[in-house]
C-alpha cells in the first residue's frame, strides 16, 4: 500500500509537470510579448491637411498631435477645422490612439504671441486659461495637452502656466507633452517645467531653411539627431521621455526663394528618390535615413515623432510604413496593430 501511494505521487508529480509545461508553452507567444520592449510613435497632423485622413494610417501611430489651437484675448482656444471628425475617424481605426491637442506652433501671428504672454505672464490670469484649455480638451473627448510654444513666444510665465496646466490634467487623468528644439533649451523653462511633461519631442530638422537660404545642406541629417538626443540627455531628461522628431519634408535651395517640399511631392517627382537624402539642391531624408534613426531612437528614446502626417507619399514608399516595418523587425511594440 506505501509502494502504492508513492508511486501515485510520483504519477501525479510527473503529471503536473506536463500540465504545467503544455500551459506554459500554450502561453508562451503571449508572454513573450507582453514582455517586449515599447515605442510611441508621435504624429502631428495640422488643421489644414484634414482632408487626408482616409489615406494615414492611424493604426501605426500610439499618438495623434492635432495641429494647432491659440487663445484668443479672453483665453478661449480657437481651432480652424473639424477635430471631432478627425478624432472619431482615427479612434474608429485604432481605438487605442492617444490624440492630444497642440498649442500655440512655432509660427503664430504677433496678436497670438500677445495674447499667449498675456495670459500666461501674469500669475492672476492662468487659472482660467487652463480652465478653458480642460474645457477644450472634455468637449472634444481628447487624451491630453501638447505644448509647442517656441522662442521668443516661451516668456518668462511659461514655467508657472506649464505647472500649473500639469496639476489640472494630472487630477482629469490627462497627458501633458511639449515639443522643443534640438539642441536649445529655452531659458524661462525651469527644471521643475521640464520634469512636468510626460514626455518630449525633440525637434530634431531645420537646422536650416528658408531663413537662412545661404546655408545650403541638410536640415535634418543623421548627426543632427544624434546631438538633439545627446543634448537632452545632458539635461537630465531620461531617454524613455524623448521622442526623436523626423520630418515628413525637405527644403529646396535651388533658387533665392527657398521653398519646401513634401516627401509624397518628392517621391511623386521619381520613384528612386524615395531611397535618397538629396537631389541637387533640394534636401530631405529618405528611405534609409528615416530607418536609421528609427534604429537609433530604439536605442537611446522612447520612440520617434512626426512632422507632419499629410506630408507622407501614400504607397509603397510611405516613411510611416518604414517606421512601423523598422520597430516590427526590431522586435519592438508600438501599436500592436497592421502587423506589428
Amino acid at each position: 500500500m506505501i509502494k502504492n501511494k508513492a508511486l501515485l505521487g510520483i504519477l501525479f508529480f510527473i503529471s503536473s509537470l506536463f500540465t504545467a509545461y503544455s500551459c506554459s508553452s500554450d502561453k508562451e507567444p503571449h508572454t513573450e510579448y507582453s514582455k517586449m520592449k515599447t515605442a510611441r510613435v508621435v504624429g502631428y497632423l495640422s488643421s489644414d491637411s484634414f482632408s487626408k485622413i482616409n489615406s494615414i494610417q492611424f493604426c501605426k501611430l500610439t499618438h495623434l498631435n492635432i495641429a494647432f489651437a491659440n487663445p484668443d484675448k479672453n483665453g478661449n482656444l480657437v481651432f480652424n477645422g473639424d477635430i471631432d471628425a478627425v478624432i472619431k475617424y482615427a479612434k474608429s481605426v485604432n481605438p487605442k490612439i492617444i490624440v492630444s491637442i497642440s498649442l500655440a506652433g512655432g509660427v503664430i501671428s504677433e496678436e497670438q504671441a500677445s495674447n499667449w504672454s498675456a495670459l500666461i505672464d501674469k500669475a492672476e490670469n492662468r487659472p482660467a486659461f487652463i480652465q478653458n484649455i480642460l474645457k477644450f480638451v472634455t468637449d472634444h473627448n481628447l487624451d491630453g495637452v501638447d505644448v509647442d510654444l517656441e522662442w521668443d513666444a516661451v516668456t518668462t510665465g511659461y514655467s508657472g502656466f506649464v505647472l500649473e496646466l500639469r496639476k489640472s490634467l494630472t487630477d482629469n487623468k490627462k497627458l501633458l507633452t511639449a515639443a522643443l528644439p534640438n539642441n536649445t533649451r529655452f531659458v524661462n523653462i525651469n527644471e521643475a517645467a521640464l520634469n512636468a511633461f510626460d514626455f518630449i519631442n525633440i525637434m530634431a530638422y531645420d537646422s536650416t531653411g528658408p531663413w537662412s537660404p545661404n546655408k545650403i545642406e541638410q536640415h535634418s541629417s543623421f548627426e543632427f539627431a544624434k546631438d538633439g538626443i545627446d543634448f537632452w540627455h545632458k539635461q537630465n531628461v531620461p531617454s524613455e521621455k524623448l521622442t526623436l522628431g523626423v520630418p515628413f519634408y525637405g527644403y529646396n535651395f535651388t533658387y533665392a526663394a527657398v521653398t519646401s517640399s513634401t516627401f509624397g511631392e518628392i517621391v511623386q517627382a521619381g520613384k528612386q528618390f524615395a531611397d535618397q537624402d538629396e537631389i541637387g539642391k533640394i534636401y530631405y531624408n529618405g528611405r534609409p535615413t528615416i530607418s536609421k534613426k528609427v534604429e537609433f531612437a530604439a536605442e537611446n528614446t522612447g520612440g520617434i515623432m512626426i512632422w507632419e502626417l499629410s506630408q507622407d507619399s501614400f504607397d509603397e514608399y510611405s516613411l510611416l510604413d518604414v517606421i512601423h516595418k523598422k520597430y516590427t523587425a526590431l522586435k519592438i511594440k508600438t501599436t500592436g496593430l497592421c502587423s506589428n
